[in-house]
């Protein structure tokens, strides 16, 4: 397990240097708006800082204004994409049985509390059919799916996806 929760870091502290370079690090709003197509620290700073502090990426995404999108979806962590896509067998077979150390480390890399991992395994367990529901299901597809069975048990608390 330490040693999948390593690579998961190191791919993720990668990734980090790639992110840096991405045109939009601070989501919608009305800061994004105002402070599109700049680039930096400080702009990206000062357009985060305006959405939080005025709260209009709401407004936002329920409009579709702000450049937001009405429809978005929430995406899971990079980290957390590269994690299933590079163990999406193991994780199979660990959902398959409710437990396993790809299982764990997933639900480690979802920030899954401690307290709610047996309720993340077994749920996956006995939604396994509807969490890999094809033979040949992509990573993004089974992340979709576990997001969706999670989020109907109200005591799991994992999904901020960042």
């Amino acid at each position: 397990m330490k040693k999948i929760l390593l690579t998961a870091a190191i791919t993720t502290s990668m990734m980090s240097t790639a992110a840096m370079a991405a045109p939009n690090n601070v989501g919608c709003g009305l800061g994004s708006t105002l402070f599109d197509g700049q680039s930096g620290t400080v702009p990206q700073i000062l357009a985060v800082t305006t959405n939080g502090t005025f709260g209009n990426q709401t407004f936002g995404i329920t409009s579709g204004t702000l450049g937001c999108e009405e429809g978005g979806v929430v995406q899971a962590s990079a980290a957390v994409n590269m994690f299933v896509g590079n163990n999406l067998d193991a994780l199979s077979r660990d959902m398959s049985v409710g437990q396993g150390e790809s299982l764990a480390s997933l639900a480690q890399l979802m920030g899954v509390k401690a307290e709610d991992q047996a309720t993340f395994f077994s749920t996956a367990r006995a939604n396994y059919g509807k969490i890999f529901s094809a033979d040949d299901i992509t990573a993004g597809k089974m992340l979709e799916n576990l997001y969706r069975v999670m989020a109907r048990q109200d005591r799991l608390a994992i999904y901020a996806r960042t």
